[in-house]
């Protein structure tokens, strides 16, 4: 991947010097040229194109925050409510991640998401005990982590 990047900006930097301008709408021009010359040459080469990693990044980072805002809305409900009848819970989270950097990641999304907490790990780091404020369902709760966070960070690194 960075080795496509550092392609595309030469190959910017190269359509200035063919322009024989030196601007920033030259070099943005440039780029969109190399991204479509980077993406004819993926057909003959075979190689995941970077743009390809860089969308589902940006897609991570918006179920963040849609998360972050509906764990908020949550989080205000169960303070505000006259009974406190929530039910607090630690659920454990088997993982299909592969790597200590995206079960870190994860780990990390958990915990910024209020109302849980990543609360340690099992000896081979495949489980993440998680302490959740509300949990009146564990395997929906379960399920919703792997078919949001998990899948998501499994787009972005693989």
């Amino acid at each position: 991947m960075p080795f496509q990047i550092l392609i595309n900006v030469l190959l910017a930097i190269l359509w200035m010097f063919l322009q024989n301008e030196y601007t920033l709408i030259n070099f943005i021009y440039g780029y969109v040229i190399g991204i479509l010359i980077l993406v004819i040459i993926r057909r003959f080469l075979k190689f995941d194109f970077y743009l390809k990693r860089i969308w589902a990044l940006i897609k991570l980072i918006n179920l963040f925050i849609v998360e972050l805002i509906k764990a908020n809305i949550e989080v205000v409900k169960v303070v505000l409510k006259p009974k406190q009848d929530h039910q607090p819970g630690i659920i454990a989270v088997e993982t299909r991640l592969d790597s200590d950097l995206e079960i870190s990641i994860l780990a990390a999304l958990i915990t910024l998401t209020p109302g849980t907490i990543s609360m340690d790990f099992s000896d081979d780091s495949r489980t993440i005990y998680v302490h959740s404020l509300d949990v009146p369902d564990k395997e929906a709760m379960v399920k919703g982590i792997h078919d949001s966070f998990e899948k998501a960070i499994m787009e972005v690194t693989k």
